[in-house]
């Protein structure tokens, strides 16, 4: 009983606060022994409701250990202005693609819904010389199609004869407990 009053005790005695976030989440050290070895433990005080998603991630990597020190306040003010320099980044980007597609003049309808758009099919199909609206003449159609309907024919007697006596795995002709290996 002593044991667990002296934890309960140490909880509230025995912890370090290390920092705060912008939130006014709170984090707290502290060491104790652990099977006779001396550990660390983390965790993090709530402002308010607990919620892990309002934890930066400077904060989340010292809480798991991947990190030994603690963020400084210098450090996180560096970090949080790199990030607002890429939000601005993106958005310079986001704003000379909108500005370049109106140059060009883009035949496309554009639909915001920050996804890339899809390709244009026509001039995928276009590609292969079989399809209706590729730009063959009628003898190379010919030509193709005779090629075709001969390998469409291999095809079929290949299927009518099979190649090995061995069973297909159709399932069709399946009976439980008849199988025997091949000898």
């Amino acid at each position: 009983m002593s044991k667990l009053f002296q934890k309960v005790a140490g909880f509230f005695t025995n912890r370090t606060m290390v920092g705060m976030d912008k939130a006014g989440n709170r984090y707290f050290a502290r060491k104790e022994e652990v099977d006779g070895i001396m550990k660390e433990k983390r965790w993090v005080a709530f402002k308010g409701e607990d919620d892990p998603t309002s934890i930066p991630v400077e904060w989340i990597c010292w809480l798991n250990g991947q990190r030994k020190r603690a963020p400084t306040p210098e450090e996180l003010a560096e970090l949080e202005a790199r990030r607002e320099r890429v939000r601005q980044n993106v958005a310079l980007l986001k704003k000379e693609e909108e500005e370049r597609k109106a140059r060009e003049g883009s035949t496309r309808k554009v639909i915001n819904t920050d996804k890339v758009g899809g390709p244009d099919l026509k001039s995928f199909i276009q590609q292969f010389p079989g399809s209706s609206e590729g730009g063959l003449n009628p003898e190379e159609s010919v030509a193709t199609e005779g090629v075709r309907n001969s390998k469409e024919k291999e095809a079929k007697k290949a299927k009518e004869a099979p190649e090995s006596t061995e069973p297909t795995g159709s399932g069709q002709t399946f009976r439980p407990g008849t199988w025997q290996p091949p000898t």
